[in-house]
């Protein structure tokens, strides 16, 4: 499953998040989640991890919620670490919870097609089958040093 993401849209959504709920993040070092949540926090996003599993625990210097329920405040982007047939729950929640969410992320591997109509008759932005991570340091040129070819031309060393 592979929509079309431009770029531009990519961009604004990583511009415009400030807040992210990282649902089913680990707090295992070599998990996918934790390293995209870690990713986040240190490029300055406000990270609030989300994993019944692990509630009570800190990640990141934050405690780990149970649900998105239990989250207080307002969030922007809800990132889905979870199987696709989990996502219609959550972005029920999220939309339920959340009523100025702007994004609803779902990683790599993770799609949901009833779930991202639901989302996006509501006026949220879906991304689906990406990682934020991936696609922050494509767009905004971090890959180069790996070989990648980012189509960012930049002057830094």
């Amino acid at each position: 499953m592979n929509e079309d993401y431009p770029d531009t849209l990519l961009k604004d959504i990583l511009r415009r998040t400030k807040r992210v709920a990282v649902v089913g993040i680990s707090t295992n070092e070599i998990r996918p989640s934790f390293f995209v949540g870690r990713y986040l926090s240190l490029k300055g996003f406000e990270v609030i991890p989300v994993n019944p599993g692990h509630a009570g625990k800190s990640i990141f210097g934050r405690e780990i919620v149970a649900s998105l329920s239990d989250i207080e405040s307002e969030v922007d982007m809800i990132d889905i670490f979870r199987r696709s047939e989990a996502v219609p729950p959550i972005v029920d929640e999220a939309l339920e919870r959340f009523p100025n969410l702007q994004t609803i992320w779902m990683q790599i591997g993770v799609f949901n097609l009833e779930a991202a109509e639901k989302a996006r008759v509501r006026g949220v932005e879906v991304v689906m089958n990406r990682c934020p991570k991936i696609e922050y340091q494509r767009l905004f040129g971090e890959l180069r040093m790996g070989g990648f070819n980012t189509g960012v031309i930049s002057s830094k060393l």
